[in-house]
């Protein structure tokens, strides 16, 4: 039996998306070998921003990230960990750059994905780390102990064109946020960070199927 391959469209940037990763990692992991993810870009922010008063942007910005705390709430331990923003940096000027590095890492092999997959996250939500730097995205390139040489794929042309192509066709098969989830072969999409339960009668329903066809 072929395993149920997920595609998941998601952004960086979107606090919701940390609690689906959380859990559809999660059931991954749970359903070893049955269950597939592939992770595609959704861009909140896809055009570069400017900030004319970068303080007053970033007290903005600060405020702004104390709905983290709800989005945690809501999770009800089964999602990501946050922190109101307390560092100096950001705000985040794109969605596009850490996209682009976990592109690159994907390039490497699955585990280098996964790897930084997870560190942007925390990076961002955790560390206040703003995650459209290229400074920081180096840092953390290093930090997860990845090659040198394969970082520069981040900024690639083909790299950024890939990013547009599947921000595209999210928004083609009907995805008017993040996170979205599509079983592979099947139009219909489910759009937010639903419990861990909706996701595991899916998939069930899925394997239950392909055993029986």
């Amino acid at each position: 039996m072929s395993a149920v391959r997920f595609v998941v469209y998601s952004d960086y940037l979107c606090p919701w998306c940390f609690n689906a990763s959380v859990r559809l990692r999660r059931l991954e992991a749970e359903y070893e070998g049955d269950v597939e993810l592939e992770w595609r870009s959704y861009l909140l922010r896809p055009e570069t921003r400017t900030f004319s008063d970068p303080a007053a942007s970033l007290e903005k910005f600060r405020k702004y990230s104390e709905s983290w705390l709800k989005v945690q709430a809501e999770g009800e331990g089964d999602g990501g960990t946050f922190q109101v923003w307390s560092s100096d940096e950001g705000p985040p000027a794109s969605s596009i750059p850490a996209h682009g590095v976990s592109k690159a890492a994907r390039v490497l092999g699955p585990e280098a994905f996964d790897l930084m997959h997870e560190r942007l996250l925390r990076a961002y939500f955790l560390e206040s780390r703003d995650i459209s730097s290229a400074t920081v995205l180096a840092s953390l390139w290093k930090e997860v102990g990845l090659a040198d040489d394969g970082f520069q794929l981040a900024t690639a042309p083909e790299t950024v064109t890939q990013i547009l192509e599947e921000f595209r066709a999210a928004q083609e098969a009907g995805a008017t946020g993040v996170p979205a989830v599509q079983l592979e072969g099947n139009p219909a999409i489910i759009v937010g960070a639903h419990p861990s339960s909706l996701y595991r009668r899916w998939i069930d329903r899925t394997l239950d199927r392909a055993q029986t066809g």
